[in-house]
């Protein structure tokens, strides 16, 4: 079914004071696979929202209040979730393909096997977020803060996670061929199998990380700090120290 926009829907609605009414539209109108692709509603509160499955794709959600929403498999490719606070939400299997979420708040937040491939999660916060087999390959995370979160069994191939933050970060099984670690605080990080390819860990913080049979061959290490890391039956062939 699709939803009939029209002019509440607006930018200038919503910034105008009206964002409640949405928001109670929502309650009322909105059901689970409800096709609202195309929606302008920035800024609006849509706090504990059952947004599961909804087709948001290519929708402007700019600075939206999601706390724990539920958003599970709902498409949101292309929408544009820049500042949004999501704390708490749930995401599990949503697709987030190209999704802008710079700036977002994902702290807590449940992304278990979600898509975020290309998506931009520039200086985001994940802080404690489960994104167990994500799908997050060519993504933006640089600059984000990944702090306790769980990235067991993800696909960041060639993700760019420059001067990121992946202190006591769970990324066992996870294949980051190819990404871009440089300068990144991987404190305490569990790394076990692994697969760092060709990965750039250019003056990482490795302290205390654990590698245990890891697949580090030909990634680059110059000027990594790897005091207390566990190289432990790691694969170190061409490795660049």
């Amino acid at each position: 079914m699709k939803f009939e926009i029209k002019n509440i829907y607006t930018r200038e609605i919503a910034l105008s004071g009206e964002a409640d009414s949405i928001a109670g539209l929502f309650r009322l109108l909105v059901e689970p696979g409800m096709d609202l692709s195309g929606i302008e509603i920035p800024g609006v509160a849509l706090v504990r929202s059952n947004l599961s499955k909804i087709d948001l794709s290519g929708s402007n959600l700019a600075g939206c209040n999601l706390v724990k929403a539920d958003l599970s498999e709902a498409d949101l490719a292309g929408c544009n979730l820049t500042r949004a606070n999501l704390v708490g939400a749930n995401l599990a299997g949503a697709d987030l393909t190209a999704a802008k979420l710079t700036g977002a708040d994902l702290a807590m937040a449940t992304l278990n096997g979600a898509c975020l491939k290309s998506a931009d999660l520039y200086w985001s916060n994940l802080v404690g977020a489960s994104l167990v087999s994500v799908d997050a390959s060519q993504s933006n995370l640089s600059k984000s803060n990944l702090t306790l979160a769980s990235l067991r069994d993800a696909d960041l191939f060639w993700a760019d996670l420059g001067g990121a933050n992946l202190t006591l970060c769970v990324l066992t099984n996870a294949v980051l061929s190819m990404a871009n670690l440089s300068k990144t605080t991987m404190t305490g990080a569990v790394l076990h199998k692994a697969v760092l390819a060709g990965a750039d860990l250019r003056n990482a913080d490795l302290t205390n990380s654990d590698f245990t049979d890891a697949d580090l061959n030909e990634a680059n290490m110059l000027g990594a700090i790897l005091n207390g890391a566990n190289m432990e039956g790691a694969n170190l062939l061409k490795l660049k120290r």
